[in-house]
């Protein structure tokens, strides 16, 4: 029998990117850690609560474990002391710690774990996928064996280092926990607890769980307050907060007065969504279009103010260990855009300066927030230059989440993190059928089997060969418009040494909020 350590799958693939601040020894407590958050509001923190981004998840993750997680060196344990793969068995045994108690006092077990893993196949957990379990066994109250439906190459980063761990206690009884908003709700095992959450304000306050089985957190109280990005630099300089996303503009100046600033890998991309279910974007050759008219270095030197990374068209950045560098580029051509707009049967009539063709309505309408309506307008306008119409129109992001998800637009400005992460993130932001911020797209076959394939694919190399594949494809169908991988600045005080984790956390989530920092 093949048995594979966690220690050499924690291993493999995963660098240390952390640059660490000057901060406090690791035995010295911290009383109150305030961070600024320019949106606020994220949901209620539990596991089907939170909104379904990156910070709504780190927000559930505080009061509550998975089996494994991550910290700056690769996998760590969590629920699960240690683990080992069955290949031919295609199962994972977790050994669990001992000790350990959900913070309403109850003992974890075995029985938790298998509970949660079945309880997802009838209410299932937005950021994992349940039909690759096959089936739970707890033989005991410390052994969990997995077996799962196929290999699975992304298991432990998906699965296993995701989904949050539920205490069957509470959610046995719980047939809709989307709408479970009772404080048992938030009954986890993990490093912290709720104290209040004020949707209104966009506030979160935390207090250290001091049972907590690896140690009371030496921070004692976490703070998320509202604060635009514009003026989180001057909060932290008035000590209203301890650390905040900054413009890149104002590093070099926080830097000179102490602040310790890291910035973050190009995990995350922002992108155009696009209605790919009703003409005339429903033809390759139209997106393709479109493609070719959008600037992208611009968009990154005068959107971004040089702060970023222009978007590839396959999705990886082109600095990524997984980026194929023989996919269709798009350089930046408006007359290209226009020869394909004609060959679709558009034209120019009347001395108009935009293409138009009968049964097409004449402009395209264009969902911006207000986080990027700046992009968007500049996005509108290269559109402008080449002839193609577009309106824009400036929504709430939940309200843009909302009409993508239900298919009530043209074109979406939009994005998502995990393309630092495991591949399987391609199966969910081109394939998923389910996300708002998945492209959707399931049109071509060949594409499903590549990326059907590479997740059950254990060789790396092998894998590797079917990544570059699938993004040839991508880049030929652009199911979505990917424009620019942002330059994210994390700024802070000498409280906590903050660290992007490598691969994101919680299935690729590139945000500097790691709870082992806390811990």
């Amino acid at each position: 029998m093949n048995r594979l350590s966690h220690m050499a799958i924690g291993a493999a693939g995963l660098l240390l990117l952390i640059i660490c601040s000057t901060s406090l020894a690791a035995d010295e407590s911290v009383d109150v850690l305030t961070i600024a958050d320019s949106t606020g509001d994220w949901g209620y923190p539990s596991p089907y609560g939170h909104y379904a981004r990156g910070p709504g998840y780190i927000r559930m993750s505080l009061i509550f474990d998975t089996l494994i997680w991550k910290d700056e060196n690769g996998f760590v344990p969590a629920l699960a002391e240690s683990w080992e793969y069955l290949s031919d068995e295609k199962a994972y045994v977790f050994n669990l710690r001992e000790g350990v108690t959900w913070n309403d006092g109850e003992p974890f077990t075995a029985k938790d774990v298998a509970f949660t893993y079945e309880y997802i196949k009838d209410n299932p957990y937005q950021w994992v996928d349940p039909g690759v379990v096959k089936s739970v066994d707890a033989s005991d109250d410390r052994t969990v064996k997995i077996t799962l439906t196929r290999d699975y190459a992304p298991f432990l980063d998906q699965v296993a280092g995701t989904l949050p761990i539920l205490p069957e206690h509470i959610y046995k009884d719980v047939s809709d926990p989307t709408g479970f908003t009772d404080p048992e709700a938030l009954t986890g095992t993990g490093p912290f607890k709720l104290v209040n959450y004020d949707k209104a304000q966009g506030t979160y306050l935390y207090e250290a769980n001091e049972g907590y089985y690896q140690g009371a957190p030496r921070v004692k109280q976490i703070k998320f307050v509202k604060v635009s990005l514009e003026m989180s630099a001057a909060a932290l300089e008035k000590v209203d907060v301890d650390a905040a996303i900054v413009p890149g503009e104002t590093v070099d100046g926080l830097k000179s007065k102490g602040y310790v600033v890291i910035k973050s890998t190009h995990d995350w991309l922002a992108k155009i969504m696009v209605n790919h279910r009703k003409a005339p974007f429903s033809d390759a050759k139209f997106r393709q279009a479109l493609y070719y008219a959008i600037d992208r270095q611009d968009l990154v030197k005068t959107g971004l103010r040089g702060y970023g990374l222009e978007g590839s068209p396959g999705l990886y950045a082109s600095d990524s260990q997984w980026y194929n560098p023989d996919q269709e580029q798009y350089t930046y051509d408006p007359e290209k855009a226009g020869e394909l707009l004609k060959e679709l049967g558009y034209e120019k009539e009347d001395g108009s300066q935009y293409y138009t063709k009968a049964g097409e309505p004449e402009a395209i309408e264009l969902l911006v927030t207000a986080i990027n309506e700046r992009q968007g307008e500049l996005v509108s306008k290269q559109l402008d230059s080449a002839g193609i119409k577009v309106n824009l129109r400036s929504v709430d992001p939940k309200t843009l989440d909302s009409l993508v998800g239900e298919w009530k637009f043209d074109l979406a400005f939009s994005g998502h993190g995990g393309l630092g992460g495991d591949p399987a993130i391609l199966n969910k932001v081109v394939l998923d059928q389910k996300s708002f911020n998945s492209a959707r797209y399931d049109d071509n076959t060949e594409l499903n089997e590549i990326l059907e394939s590479q997740v059950e694919e254990m060789d790396q190399d092998k894998r590797k060969d079917l990544v570059d594949s699938a993004q040839e494809i991508i880049a030929q169908d652009l199911p979505a418009l990917p424009l620019y991988f942002t330059d994210t600045f994390w700024a802070s005080n000498d409280k906590v040494s903050f660290y992007y984790t490598h691969g994101g956390v919680g299935s690729g989530v590139p945000i500097a909020l790691n709870k082992m920092i806390f811990v």
